[in-house]
């Protein structure tokens, strides 16, 4: 059995992602799942008062966490324009570009009821319930749909480093076995088993 090797991780994700179109789809579904987690937890904190962070306002004026999404998405869209057919952009450009797609759809999505509503109803019934349900909901399902190769090769290299290390721990007792001497000091004469002579 071979020894865990750290560009294993690197090899799976070739491996599940050979198509770039999955991986930035899988990307885009983290950033959005990351976002929006990261959105809410810092909206409760605000709101409870146990935050490092405070409200945004310029000039007076509160600034919602959905105009820095609608900022990411301009940016993200406009660096989609910039791009030149005949010389595609790098893949590390993509993964990014895929990454604050997510973000910003994360950003403008959680406060899609202020939007709809065209007042602040964030903290309401109707801003939170449905909302939470579905973005949670649609980028679980996502994530498991454009992620699942890859999940299923990480899957796989678990298991197998997981037997890696059940076998030398086991290699690791039956050497400490064999080296421990009987408490009376005298050598045993009990027959050693196939297993122990190894």
């Amino acid at each position: 059995m071979r020894r865990p090797n750290r560009h294993d991780l690197r090899a799976i994700w070739r491996r599940a992602f050979q198509d770039p179109r999955r991986e930035r789809q899988f990307l885009a579904t983290v950033g959005f799942l990351g976002a929006f987690g990261l959105a809410r937890v810092v909206a409760h904190s605000i709101r409870g008062g146990e935050s490092w962070f405070g409200d945004v306002t310029i000039g007076g004026t509160h600034v919602h966490h959905l105009v820095w999404g609608i900022v990411l998405l301009l940016f993200v869209g406009y660096a989609w324009l910039l791009e030149n057919p005949g010389y595609p952009h790098s893949r590390r450009a993509a993964r990014t570009l895929a990454i604050l797609y997510g973000v910003g759809a994360a950003l403008t999505l959680d406060e899609f009821a202020l939007w709809l509503n065209l007042r602040d109803v964030y903290w309401e019934r109707e801003g939170r319930v449905s909302l939470d349900a579905i973005a949670l909901f649609s980028g679980l399902a996502l994530a498991g749909f454009w992620g699942g190769p890859f999940f299923r090769l990480l899957g796989r290299e678990i298991v197998r480093v997981g037997r890696f290390t059940a076998h030398l721990a086991r290699r690791a007792a039956r050497r400490a076995k064999r080296n421990e001497a009987p408490p009376d000091g005298s050598a045993s004469t009990a027959p050693q088993s196939v297993a122990d002579q190894r």
